[in-house]
Parts: C-alpha cells; structure tokens; sequence
C-alpha cells in the first residue's frame, strides 16, 4: 500500500499496464487513503467511489483483452472542484450551488479521460478560487498535512493536500494568481501552471472571460515527479511540446531584492540552488525585465471591473448584499459568502482602474510581455514562490489582502508568471526548521516548456523534490 500511494502517475501507469498492479488494486488502496486522512486534512469534498471502482474493473478487463490504449490507462487521479465532471458538483464553494450538477465534462477532463484516467474525487478550494486560501462558506477549511495548524494555499489547496499524503496518482489544478504555485510550495508538492492559451480553460468555474485577464491563467499538474507534470501538460495542452536542448539555456537566478520579505531559509536554498546550477550551466545575476510591475498590474488585472461580474454572479449585482454580509462575519456570524470573498470583492473596488488608465494598462502589458518573451530566450528565470514556508491558517490571507497593500511586498515573485502569461514549474527543494517544506519556480517564455521540465528532473533529482506525508 505504501509503495503505490508513492508512485507517481507515470510509473502506476506503466505497471497497470504491465499488470505489476491492477486499477482496481490501485483505486481501492487510494481510497482507502482518503478515507484514512481526510477527517484532519478535509481535501476532498465530493467522491465518485464507486464510479471509479465500476471504471478500475473494466480498465483491468480491456488489458487483459489488450484492448487497453491511453497514458493514464486505469490510473487514479483527483480534480480541483473548480472543474466540470459529469455528474458531480461545481460548487465553488457557495452553498446556493450545492445541488448543482455538472451535466459535461470540462474540456481538459475529457482529455484525460480520453488517456483512460479515472476520476477519483474533487477537492477544496476557497470560494470561487478567489484566495490563496482555501476556505469557504460550504465545504469548510483544508489543513496542511506536514502541520494541520499551518495553511495549504490556495487555490488548488485541497489538491496540493491530497497529493502530499499520497491520495491519488496525481492532481489537476488552475493557477491565476499563484493557484497552483502557493500549494505546490506549501504542501511539498511538484506543480505546473501553463502559458498564455495552452490549455483550454472551459469548464472551469467560474471561467474568466475579459481576454486580458482569462490569458494569465493556466492549467496543469500537482504532483509527484516533474515527469507527471510534463505528461499531464503533454495531454491536456493544445499544442505539442517543442523539444529543446536544456544546454543551449543559461539561467537567471537574481539576488533577491531587499524590497521583498524573504526568510533566511528561503534565501539559503536559493543561494545553494545557484551554486549547484553554476557547476553546469552559465547563471545570470542580473534584474527581473519588470518584476516591479508585476503585482501592481496583476491586482488591477482581477480587479478591472471592481468586481462587478462576481458580484452579478453571487447576489445578483446587489452590493448591498456583499456589505452586509462582511460586516456580519466581522461579528462572528456565519454568512453564505465566505468573508475571505466578500473582502476580496471590495478589494476589487478600490483596486479597478478607470477606462483610460485600463485602456493603458492594457497597451503597457501587451508591450512588457513582448519584452519579457524575448528576454527570457533559452533562458529560464529561478524565483521564490513565498517568503517562506507554509504559515498559520489566515496569515497569507492578511498579507495579500491587507488595506495596507502589502501585496505589493509579498506578490511579485508568483504573480510574475501571471501577469506575463508565462509556464511556471514548481519544486520542493528543502524544508525549513520545522520541517516544513519550501519550493523554488522555474520560469520561461512560453514554448520552452520542454527545458523547465529537464531543468526540473535534474533538481529534484539534486534537491528535496516531492515527499510523501505520512500523517
């Protein structure tokens, strides 16, 4: 049991198929680890058991026939509940969805079931994916499993929780403003956020529709290996990996700017992460092209209608409603709206730009990714995702939504990815005095993806890389 809640996606695969491990010897021992953990961590919401059983027997039957074909053939793998599964619930957290039935499957779901991936569960997220922090009105808080006091990030925490305790072969997340990154970081896990309109986000709730602010999201992995996330990518990505040579590349791992907080852990992995680099391959010290932008333009970004969608979408354009509620949360009433998303959508508020500064932005974003995209040929950026590990439950939450704008200190080096549309790889590379993990980010320009993924097998390889939580 413990061996397979190990095995990363790719390797399950290989042995289902060579009938090492059956699927539904695998589905069933996955359950029975989500059974086991999720009473403390409270990552999955909603099961499809005994769908995924029903699925497993007939994937063990067509290999014995030989009739077997797809990459995930009869592997088990969890969904972030922000994404369409036929027959079962995308709630987003809200408890006026919780009947709500979803009647297809996200366009990405269908690809991986296309590759023969059964769907396990779908996991927490806060509401309406809109903190990095889970937590919302309906489903209720996720833990951290190295430290239950500690946050997963958000918002694809419940994945990142599940896939650190080993609760399925790999996971599926979205990351618009660190939603992939903070949990892999956090949870010790390995992580995937793709480029500008790689992966095809329909089927996502809610799905981002403004054109600038849809192109900062991105799809892909939470896992065990650098090699999941790349088979992932490889599935649901609508273009083919361009294979490149990892040793036309040169690196660029900045010395991190006083301006951001960063604990003295963080800043030593990154210092002996630079020098391991150096022993093979040409590292740069120079600037980040527009780092100080990034967060600043990233906010305006969520916030270009001051929330005014969200809020037609949740209580029918009435603010009222939203003013209410917070200040009922203030006093300690439970609300229907989590009070994370009624500040969040007030943020927006005071963050949106007028016509003509929106008309700008949009003109000055267009020109700096053009910029970034050619600094960053067969170069790949090394950046902190936080200042340090995984904090207290609410702690990231203050330090991105606090009135002060202190986003402005903690968000730049993981809204760096979103602002410019850019691939972002995530890995575990050590852990802080209380054991608690910490990861680095690989950067590129998009269509270099092939190179952040040699980059990675090699430092996971060096470095900490993905380790099973036992709790």
């Amino acid at each position: 049991m413990l061996d397979i809640l190990s095995l990363d996606a790719s390797t399950l695969a290989k042995k289902i198929r060579h009938r090492e491990i059956s699927s539904q010897g695998a589905t069933n021992i996955y359950i029975q680890r989500i059974q086991q953990v999720n009473s403390k961590i409270n990552a999955v919401v909603e099961d499809r058991f005994d769908e995924a059983r029903k699925e497993a027997k007939a994937c063990d039957q067509a290999i014995a026939d030989g009739t077997a074909q797809g990459k995930l053939f009869g592997v088990p793998i969890s969904m972030k509940e922000c994404f369409s599964v036929t027959g079962m619930r995308t709630t987003g957290g809200l408890p006026f969805r919780k009947n709500e039935i979803d009647g297809e499957d996200a366009e990405m779901v269908k690809k991986l079931r296309q590759e023969g991936a059964i769907i396990l569960a779908k996991t927490n997220t806060p509401s309406l994916c809109l903190c990095q922090e889970t937590d919302n009105a309906l489903y209720g808080r996720t833990n951290n499993p190295w430290n239950l006091t500690r946050t997963v990030g958000g918002s694809t925490g419940g994945e990142a929780a599940l896939i650190a305790v080993g609760g399925a072969a790999v996971g599926i997340g979205a990351d618009i403003g660190g939603s992939i990154r903070f949990p892999a970081h956090f949870n010790g896990v390995v992580g995937f956020k793709s480029g500008q309109n790689q992966v095809n986000p329909l089927g996502h709730y809610p799905l981002f529709e403004e054109t600038t602010q849809s192109s900062m999201i991105g799809l892909g992995a939470l896992a065990k290996s650098v090699k999941d996330t790349e088979l992932i990518h490889s599935i649901i990505a609508d273009h083919p990996i361009t294979q490149m040579e990892l040793d036309k590349f040169e690196y660029i791992a900045p010395q991190l700017s006083t301006t951001f907080p960063m604990s003295q852990t963080t800043i030593s992995l990154i210092d002996e992460l630079r020098a391991h680099l150096k022993l093979h391959n040409t590292v740069h010290l120079e600037p980040v092209l527009h780092l100080g932008k990034a967060a600043l333009w990233w906010q305006k970004i969520m916030s270009y209608d001051g929330g005014k969608t969200v809020v037609e979408l949740i209580a029918n354009g009435k603010w009222l409603t939203i003013y209410k509620q917070y200040a009922s949360s203030v006093f300690g009433v439970e609300t229907p709206l989590h009070p994370y998303l009624t500040w969040a959508l007030m943020g927006m508020q005071l963050f949106k730009p007028n016509p003509a500064e929106w008309n700008q932005l949009k003109k000055d974003l267009q020109k700096a990714r053009q910029e970034v995209h050619q600094f960053l040929q067969k170069k790949i950026l090394v950046l902190p995702v936080y200042h340090s590990a995984a904090p207290n439950h609410g702690e990231v939450y203050r330090e991105i939504f606090s009135i002060r704008k202190t986003f402005l200190q903690y968000m730049p080096y993981v809204a760096y990815a979103n602002t410019f549309a850019l691939p972002s790889l995530v890995i575990p590379v050590g852990e802080d005095q209380d054991g608690m993990p910490i990861s680095i980010q690989f950067i590129t320009a998009n269509g270099q993806e092939s190179a952040l993924f040699q980059a990675g097998y090699e430092i996971e390889q060096s470095f900490r890389g993905y380790k099973r939580c036992e709790l």
